[in-house]
């Protein structure tokens, strides 16, 4: 496919990602379930037959990021500005279409990538968009950047993925909706997630490994994530 994939990312370090399932979690075991969830991530990407693989990354892909894979830094002040930077910059390189992904849904298979792909190169589509199941959304896809389409939607909040459809509409594209997902923003959302994936997936065995495989914990609200 002439396209790519995008994969919104944070380096998986104690303290800087996944840092809402902390508390209860120590730093270093949200770190463990960051690191196993990206890293499911790019093993669907890897599959994905597109002509580019990118890693839009906060920090450093040294030492752990797979072969196979461009990295292009995140810039900007906030999720909005990031958003918007890594579709800009992306196409800067590689003029193709678009689809961006976070690293909160490593239970996404390459069929799902490659069927979300197929709908954003369908004739007459613009864009794609993936809700998630919290409110917010886990993919979208443009053929092209669109400047300022993320501005005034309430990233982390359960409206993210309704008002990005509406700035959707607002510039005029032409939107398919994907299949709802599932992400993680929350320590009880590590074990739903895992239990979708296959035993052997990187996430699943660490959340057996930390406990977390059994009935989801109690006292966590999820609210909405962006990608």
């Amino acid at each position: 496919m002439r396209a790519q994939v995008l994969v919104l990312a944070k380096e998986p370090l104690p303290g800087r990602a996944k840092t809402r399932l902390t508390p209860p979690l120590a730093p270093e075991q949200a770190a463990a379930v960051a690191r196993a969830a990206l890293l499911d991530t790019l093993s669907a990407v890897a599959d994905v037959p597109v002509t580019r693989r990118t890693v839009v990354l906060e920090g450093s892909g040294d030492g752990w990021l797979p072969a196979g894979f461009q990295v292009l830094p995140q810039r900007g002040d906030g999720l909005h500005q990031r958003l918007d930077a890594a579709f800009c910059d992306a196409w800067a390189t590689l003029p193709v279409p678009m689809l961006l992904v976070g690293m909160d849904t490593p239970q996404v298979t390459s069929t799902l990538l490659r069927g979300a792909l197929d709908a954003l190169l369908a004739p007459g589509t613009d864009a794609v968009l993936g809700h998630a199941e919290d409110g917010g959304w886990w993919a979208l896809g443009l053929h092209q950047p669109a400047p300022g389409l993320f501005d005034a939607v309430p990233m982390s909040t359960d409206r993210a993925g309704s008002v990005q459809r509406e700035r959707l509409d607002a510039h005029g594209l032409e939107t398919t909706t994907l299949a709802p997902m599932r992400d993680i923003d929350h320590v009880e959302d590590v074990a739903a997630v895992a239990a979708l994936q296959h035993p052997g997936a990187r996430l699943a065995r660490v959340a057996a490994a930390l406990g977390l495989h059994a009935a989801p914990l109690a006292g966590h609200r999820c609210l909405g994530g962006a990608a």
